[in-house]
């Protein structure tokens, strides 16, 4: 039997009419750039998401790289994240000239250790950057009280919660800026890169708008010097369609989580811990165990494809090296790249796919 990690050509078998259906009418408007198709969606996900504001943008990482131009943040800002977290998080930091302040995660959500924030502040932090890390979001009542104390922003990297919910509020709303990614393998993916920023803030979202234009407000008249951030019609048009069947695609993997952590509790292995006041929407299903590798290569020579999120923590990234991070610094992190492995977790898989995975896990752990 072979098993994908993610298998899309089932959920498009799916929805293939009405896909090609929503394409083909930007096709035939001619209309690629921004425009109705754009504005329809934005309509639709900032409902969704319980919001005043949702801008689309050309990426997730371009999301993140808007809030952070959109909040102020300059050369030799400081900002506090994970460094268990796609590049993209750290990187757009970076990109401006600031400083990423990595602090190490918690070992049972992976998100952000809030405990850990506050001795890390100092005149030169400017916004806090929590990653709601596999659908499930970080502490953000800690964190926004560390915020609201210090004078910080908080820019929410939802990349992969979208429909995650923390205390009844949506991800995207519990910061001054969320950040949505549309990569094709996220929960609301495209079909080629697409991102999202969410604000209930007039000014922020206003200025978000002009900075994906080039800083334009009118063509040809920059007052801000932006970026090429705009979400095409295409894809907006796609998300349009799948944001019907999001929440039942959600409902589907938490059915999912549930049944590996029914058929794998007891077992030498670390589970997904969901925090009480969690909703979690299992981007990716990850367990860890310090045989990692010998596990992955095992279900591998079973025709079961698993993935590593995330090999090498950011701190020790060699483009950050001048940050002056040496291995040891954030424990959590580092164990985490050593030992997590994401499981086979989508919307169309079957009992009888799971079964096959349980069944190879638990004939790996009985042969060691």
């Amino acid at each position: 039997m072979k098993i994908s990690s993610l298998d899309l050509k089932r959920q498009y078998e799916g929805i293939r009419e009405e896909i090609n259906k929503a394409v083909l009418e930007v096709i035939a408007s001619q209309s690629f750039v921004l425009g109705p198709f754009v504005e329809s969606f934005e309509q639709s996900i900032a409902k969704f998401c319980h919001v005043k504001h949702a801008i689309g943008v050309s990426s997730g990482t371009d999301a993140i790289l808007l809030a952070l131009m959109a909040c102020g943040i300059t050369r030799g800002d400081e900002v506090i994240t994970t460094p268990f977290t796609f590049f993209a998080t750290a990187g757009s930091i970076a990109r401006l000239g600031a400083i990423p302040v990595f602090v190490d995660i918690d070992p049972f959500t992976y998100n952000i250790d809030v405990n850990k924030i506050a001795p890390l502040v100092n005149t030169r932090t400017k916004a806090i950057l929590p990653v709601h890390l596999y659908g499930q979001c970080a502490d953000m009542d800690g964190i926004r009280e560390i915020a609201s104390a210090n004078g910080l922003m908080v820019i929410e990297d939802a990349a992969q919660a979208i429909g995650s919910v923390y205390k009844g509020k949506n991800a995207g709303i519990l910061g001054d800026v969320g950040c949505f990614s549309f990569y094709p393998t996220k929960n609301l993916g495209g079909y080629g890169d697409g991102g999202l920023v969410t604000t209930n803030n007039e000014r922020l979202a206003e200025l978000i708008k002009i900075l994906r234009i080039h800083g334009a407000k009118m063509k040809y008249c920059h007052s801000h010097i932006g970026i090429n951030g705009r979400l095409d019609a295409i894809q907006a048009a796609v998300l349009s369609v799948k944001l019907k069947y999001l929440d039942g695609w959600s409902e589907k993997r938490r059915s999912i989580a549930a049944y590996y952590h029914e058929h794998l509790e007891g077992l030498p292995v670390r589970l997904p811990k969901i925090a009480p006041y969690n909703t979690h929407i299992f981007h990716q299903y990850v367990i860890a165990t310090s045989d990692r590798d010998a596990l992955m290569k095992y279900l591998e020579s079973q025709g079961i494809e698993t993935t590593v999120y995330y090999p090498v923590p950011l701190h020790l990234q060699k483009c950050f090296e001048y940050l002056g991070y040496k291995r040891g610094a954030l424990p959590e992190s580092e164990r985490a790249s050593n030992e997590t492995i994401a499981l086979p977790v989508f919307p169309e898989i079957t009992q009888k796919e799971q079964d096959y995975v349980i069944y190879h896990i638990k004939n790996f752990i009985s042969q060691r």
